[in-house]
């Protein structure tokens, strides 16, 4: 930078006290020029810094990753690729494409909550079993002996492998119960809704006792 205009030329015609004042006030000027140029210089250095610190944050979040997958609600596990096989539907009362959704509701839950890769075979994880039962039950009877309501209930029967931790497996029947009026068909999209409550909470309770060991 030129601090040319700091220079105070005083010829010999020039009195003393103008050229004190000349250089007065050319030296306020040059260190108030610091003193601001400091300022701006020290936030913009605090503001490298923390920008710096945040990407090696994520640098090493991300590295970490790469490893070693971190569960909802679980500690670590040595797992990359994941693999859930078609669930057959061998219940005694057969509900067509009920095996599909619950196959695809597992895979979708396994995806959303870890950074597993579904593979479509030799996964480090392995989910396979069958759907083993589809009945509805009456839940509440009234005076005249009728049922008022009446329970869907399905049951599931999974088979979970861990290739790099065997004492993880386990064989376990997983089940839950959607309730609607005994005066209505369960069909439509008051089927559909069952499935959703029945699979949502099934779906999950694989993925509490397979990972986050709740």
């Amino acid at each position: 930078m030129n601090w040319g205009f700091l220079s105070v030329h005083c010829t010999e015609r020039s009195s003393n006290s103008i050229c004190n004042f000349l250089s007065r006030q050319s030296q306020k000027r040059y260190f108030s020029i610091i003193q601001n140029n400091q300022v701006t210089s020290h936030s913009f250095t605090f503001s490298m810094k923390y920008i710096r610190l945040l990407f090696l944050v994520l640098v090493a979040v991300s590295i970490s990753g790469c490893s070693v997958y971190n569960f909802t609600g679980t500690g670590k596990i040595d797992a990359n690729t994941f693999q859930v096989n078609y669930f057959q539907n061998n219940a005694p009362l057969i509900e067509p494409g009920i095996e599909r959704i619950f196959t695809q509701r597992l895979q979708n839950l396994i995806q959303n909550q870890t950074n597993l890769n579904l593979v479509p075979s030799d996964g480090d994880l392995l989910y396979e079993g069958e759907i083993v039962d589809f009945r509805n039950r009456p839940t509440t009877a009234t005076a005249d002996i009728r049922a008022a309501q009446t329970e869907l209930v399905i049951v599931v029967n999974v088979r979970f492998t861990n290739k790099n931790k065997e004492t993880d497996n386990f064989e376990k029947k997983f089940s839950f119960f959607f309730n609607y009026s005994a005066n209505e068909q369960l069909v439509g999209a008051r089927l559909t809704e069952a499935l959703d409550v029945i699979f949502e909470r099934i779906t999950q309770d694989i993925f509490n006792e397979s990972l986050a060991k709740w």
